[in-house]
């Protein structure tokens, strides 16, 4: 993948939920490297359920985009514990997949444990997920990443490449406002 051409292109996928709501929304927005939006699209996953890698499939191929160089997600387990199997997600869409959160954690099994009935499934595909690496970004921020399908040098270089200050990427900056504002409408 040529990073530095001016057409590249990344999918930022971010959620908004509240509780007390069955299905939270997914937002995704495409956008260029001139950081310019290039594309929308909306979707709805179960808080606190599993269906988070399909949500997030149906997105991008409800895009039917085939210009997309690289999916950024804002968190790995988002809606309340529903956890992103990013080995699937990965094998479905083949393009680079980087899963991206902000704070250091002592992880996330005890929590896990106390909400539901369907714990040891759960944290199994909790420890799937591999470990985050931390990653500095030009703004002078760590983040912390798990990714497949690129190298950690390339994931840093797109990472940085889309975020123009603090330490969320533009698209996904961009695509968690989208969610929030669909949520509140």
């Amino acid at each position: 993948m040529a990073l530095n051409k001016r057409g590249i292109r990344v999918l930022g996928v971010a959620e908004s939920f509240e509780r007390d709501r069955p299905k939270s929304v997914l937002a995704g927005i495409v956008m260029r490297g001139d950081l310019q939006i290039d594309g929308i699209a909306l979707g709805e996953i179960t808080v606190g359920g599993t269906d988070s890698t399909n949500g997030i499939i149906n997105l991008f191929r409800k895009l039917g985009r085939k210009d997309i160089n690289a999916l950024f997600l804002n968190g790995c387990v988002i809606s309340w514990f529903n956890i992103v199997r990013l080995d699937e997600l990965f094998d479905v869409v083949k393009i680079p997949v980087l899963c991206v959160t902000y704070e250091e954690s002592k992880g996330l099994e005890d929590h896990i444990k106390r909400h539901f009935d369907d714990w040891k499934e759960r944290v199994e595909a909790y420890k799937r997920l591999g470990e985050r690496i931390p990653i500095e970004l030009h703004t002078g921020y760590t983040i912390f990443v798990r990714f497949l399908g690129i190298t950690e040098r390339d994931a840093e270089y797109l990472l940085n490449r889309f975020t123009t200050h603090g330490k969320v990427p533009e698209p996904l900056r961009t695509a968690r406002i989208l969610a929030r504002s669909v949520l509140r409408r």
